[in-house]
């Protein structure tokens, strides 16, 4: 990367900064690969933040469906982390992961679950597991909140055949059976569900999948206690990336747990942080970490920078540190302060292998917590920091009171904030689909098929408030 003109002296957030259109020879935007080189085995850079109101088991299954990664966050318990891994472990890697209700099930109980969209819908099960039928989302608009899902339920209808292997046949057979939506059997088992949408994204995305074809999945950990036993056993429950996670990632105890995980030669990508300096990139890959987690204060739950002063305008940090790790044969990982594509499109610019994405996931069916509705009639679903005190109280809830009251007395970060679901992109698939177009054009503007090339041939240029404002659609008629 390179800036237009001379490079400025402060630090620069995404805002502050366009990409400018080169010469180009790629002919389609499906013609770039956006395959990261940080080992992490994901197909596309986008990385579901480890916060509890973000990445739960079906998030990080949809993601790495799609060729991502989710981090489970650290708060988890064994039993929950065993549970989510192995839930996501046993999805497959082609169907899409059903809401599975029972006919006793009400309207109301689907609709926690999903909004009344196309191309959505629940399948309902007996006591046995035996597929009873499925049931479109748009019909639980028109339905009684407390009517019975077995009541609106006819039959079976339609059934795809998992043994279908082309994705433009699974498309033509939806169409030619009038459905948007249907659950898939494979060897007379329920193997997930289809929709058109999903049959074409099928034909556009590659799944990020371990060595015995199952979808990939990342944990967090804490930096005290017992590292190396956490680290051993979530590599035993199955996880492929291991995130060493603490708001202030340049401290003793990171080294000692990096050095400590390192040593215990797990086979498995380690990644730590959050730093935003070089010389932290420095001190963390000597003590093994393989990847760089960046970025203090970025991000939208967040009040870090107002709280304490300490921080970084992102696109700075993420320059100069992807800067230093390149030169260590490290990776770093952009994490926050992304509003739109542009921004993505900026940190990949700027050397990041991958961006970690949170709050704007926050606000999709897949994440974790029951839809919610708002005054004005939208939906929306709560997130949190998690450094905020609901988040300190989760984490520490078990222990003496006091102890506890002196840990949420220091507490940051929001507690409860209302992340509206777009009704135009519901899912993290919509948003996946909107991010990756603009970064697949972005690479097209720059002349890049890749990311290396990407960051090797894109121009940069540092603009006013106003034109950064100039670049937004107008919202509302002139």
């Amino acid at each position: 990367m390179r800036f237009l003109a001379a490079r400025p002296a402060h630090d620069l957030t995404y805002s502050d900064v366009f990409l400018v259109p080169a010469r180009s020879e790629i002919g389609s935007r499906l013609g770039v690969s956006l395959v990261p080189a940080d080992g992490t085995g994901a197909t596309i850079p986008i990385v579901a933040a480890n916060m509890n109101s973000v990445t739960g088991p079906r998030l990080a299954a949809v993601l790495a469906r799609r060729g991502g990664l989710g981090v489970l966050p650290q708060d988890l318990s064994p039993t929950a982390t065993a549970e989510a891994v192995g839930w996501v472990k046993e999805q497959s890697p082609r169907w899409d992961s059903p809401f599975v209700l029972t006919p006793n099930h009400t309207v109301s109980d689907a609709l926690a679950l999903l909004p009344p969209v196309p191309g959505r819908g629940v399948v309902l099960v007996d006591g046995g597991g035996a597929l009873v039928g499925s049931l479109e989302a748009p019909r639980l608009a028109t339905a009684l909140p407390d009517a019975r899902l077995g009541d609106l339920v006819r039959g079976a209808g339609f059934v795809l055949d998992g043994s279908i292997a082309d994705p433009e046949a699974v498309f033509r057979a939806l169409v030619d059976a009038g459905a948007d939506f249907a659950p898939v059997v494979e060897d007379g088992v329920l193997a997930g569900t289809i929709s058109r949408r999903s049959a074409v994204r099928q034909a556009i995305y590659t799944a990020a999948l371990d060595g015995r074809g199952r979808l990939r999945v990342a944990a967090a950990l804490g930096i005290n206690g017992d590292v190396v036993g956490r680290a051993r056993a979530l590599r035993d429950l199955g996880v492929d990336v291991l995130v060493l996670d603490t708001a202030h990632g340049h401290q003793e105890g990171m080294l000692s747990a990096l050095e400590q995980v390192a040593a215990a030669d797990l086979g498995l990508p380690i990644v730590a942080g959050n730093v935003v300096t070089p010389e932290a990139v420095e001190d963390l890959v000597d003590a093994g970490a393989d990847i760089l987690k960046v970025g203090v204060g970025p991000g939208a739950m967040c009040t870090t920078r107002m709280m304490t002063a300490v921080g970084r305008p992102q696109f700075s940090a993420v320059l100069e540190t992807a800067e230093a790790a390149r030169e260590l044969g490290a990776h770093v990982w952009a994490d926050g302060g992304v509003r739109y594509p542009r921004d993505v499109a900026l940190a990949l610019a700027a050397g990041a292998s991958s961006v970690m994405i949170g709050s704007w996931f926050a606000g999709t069916i897949e994440a974790p917590g029951v839809l919610e509705h708002a005054p004005d009639g939208g939906l929306f679903k709560q997130s949190w920091g998690m450094a905020s005190t609901k988040a300190v109280e989760a984490r520490f809830g078990a222990e003496d009171p006091w102890r506890l009251a002196r840990r949420t007395l220091f507490a940051e970060g929001i507690s409860s904030s209302r992340i509206a679901l777009d009704p135009l992109r519901p899912g993290l698939e919509d948003l996946l689909d909107m991010i990756t177009t603009g970064v697949r054009s972005s690479f097209t503007y720059a002349g890049a098929s890749d990311p290396a090339q990407f960051r090797e041939r894109a121009v940069v240029g540092v603009q006013s408030a106003a034109g950064y404002e100039e670049g937004k659609a107008l919202p509302v008629s002139w």
